[in-house]
C-alpha cells in the first residue's frame, strides 16, 4: 500500500527557537522521499522524526538563505555514511551553484554514493522529473535572492465502476487488459469508468506574493507555504519578501487548495494559533495544519 504524507522537521524562520528547529520537510511519495529545504539540525531532526537517509531520493532547496540549506552539509555526508543504496539527486537554484558546491564539500568524508546535481533556472514553469507516479516542477518566486518552489503532480487516471463493467460483462483478468489496452471488443475504457485527477503537491517557501505563487497553488490537494508575518505586519512581509498568514490563505482559497499547511513562522510570535485564526478569517475553508516540529501530515485521499 503506497503511502504519501509530509512529514515536519522544522518550522522556524531566520533562526531556530526553543521549539522550533531550522525548516526541514520530508515528503514521502509512494516509494520516495523529498527532502526540502534541509536547514541546520535537520540530520537530528531526522532521528527524532523516524526519517532515515535512506529513506531519500531527492533534494529539493529551494534558496540559498541558511535556514533553508546549512543542513545540506549533514544531510549528504549522512547519506554517504550510510551508503544509500540508490542514486540521490539534489535541485536547487543554479544561481546558487558555489553555495551548493562549499555545503556538499564542507569538510572531509568518502563519497559512495551518486549524487546528481540537476540545478534549476529560468522563469515560467521547468519541468525537473517525470516518472511513473509524478511529475516534478519548479517555478521561479520573489524573494532577495532566487527562489523557487516546487510542485509534484501525478497523472490523471481513470476510476473503474462496478456496475457498467458487468453491464458489459467485464471481469477477471479483462478488467486489467481494458485497463491497460483502452479497449476490450467493442468496449472502449471510456464506457466503464470515470476521470480520477491525479493529486497535486506543492512546496512554496520565502516569496512576496507573485504569479510563481499562484501557479504553483493551482488545483493542490497539498499546499505547504510560508506564513512568516502575521497580518498586520504586511508591510514587513513585503519589504523582505515574505508571507502573511492571511496572503498565505487568500492564495490557497483562490487556488481551490484542500488542505492548506502552514510553516516558518518568525520568532516573534509565541501565539501559533493567531496563524490559524487569520487564515480562517481570510476565508480558507479546507482543512488547515498550522505545522509544527515533528507532526506528520497524510495527504489527502484522491478526489
Amino acid at each position: 500500500m503506497s503511502v504519501r504524507e509530509f512529514v515536519v522537521l522544522g518550522t522556524a524562520s531566520q533562526v531556530p527557537t526553543r521549539h522550533r528547529n531550522h525548516n526541514g520537510y520530508l515528503l514521502r511519495w509512494d516509494a520516495e522521499g523529498i527532502l526540502f529545504d534541509p536547514g541546520e539540525g535537520t540530520q537530528r531532526q531526522m532521528l527524532r522524526a523516524g526519517v532515515a537517509a535512506h529513506d531519500i531520493n531527492r533534494i529539493c532547496v529551494t534558496h540559498f538563505h541558511g535556514d533553508h540549506s546549512l543542513g545540506l552539509a549533514g544531510v549528504i555526508q549522512r547519506i554517504n555514511l550510510d551508503r544509500v543504496p540508490h542514486p540521490v539527486t539534489a535541485h536547487y537554484p543554479a544561481s546558487g551553484q558555489k553555495f551548493f558546491d562549499r555545503l556538499r564539500y564542507a569538510t572531509a568524508y568518502r563519497e559512495t554514493v551518486r549524487l546528481a546535481e540537476e540545478p534549476v533556472a529560468g522563469d515560467g514553469m521547468r519541468e525537473l522529473a517525470r516518472g511513473a507516479s509524478y511529475v516534478l516542477e519548479a517555478r521561479l518566486l520573489s524573494h532577495p535572492v532566487e527562489s523557487f518552489g516546487y510542485r509534484l503532480t501525478e497523472p490523471d487516471g481513470r476510476r473503474m465502476i462496478p456496475e457498467l463493467l458487468a453491464r458489459h460483462g467485464i471481469k477477471g483478468p479483462d478488467v486489467g487488459r481494458i485497463q491497460r489496452e483502452g479497449r476490450l471488443g467493442e468496449v472502449t475504457l471510456e464506457q466503464v469508468s470515470e476521470p480520477k485527477p491525479g493529486q497535486r503537491f506543492a512546496f512554496v517557501m520565502d516569496t512576496r506574493l507573485c504569479e510563481g505563487v499562484d501557479e504553483l497553488a493551482e488545483g493542490c490537494d497539498m499546499l505547504v507555504i510560508e506564513s512568516t508575518f502575521l497580518d498586520e505586519d504586511e508591510p514587513l512581509a513585503t519589504e523582505h519578501g515574505h508571507l502573511t498568514a492571511g496572503q498565505a490563505a487568500r492564495v490557497a482559497r483562490g487556488a481551490g487548495v484542500r488542505h492548506l499547511v502552514l510553516t516558518h513562522f518568525s520568532q516573534r510570535y509565541t501565539d501559533p494559533s493567531e496563524f490559524e485564526r487569520q487564515a480562517r478569517a481570510a476565508g480558507f475553508e479546507g482543512e488547515l495544519t498550522i505545522a509544527a516540529d515533528l507532526t506528520r501530515v497524510p495527504l489527502p485521499k484522491r478526489r
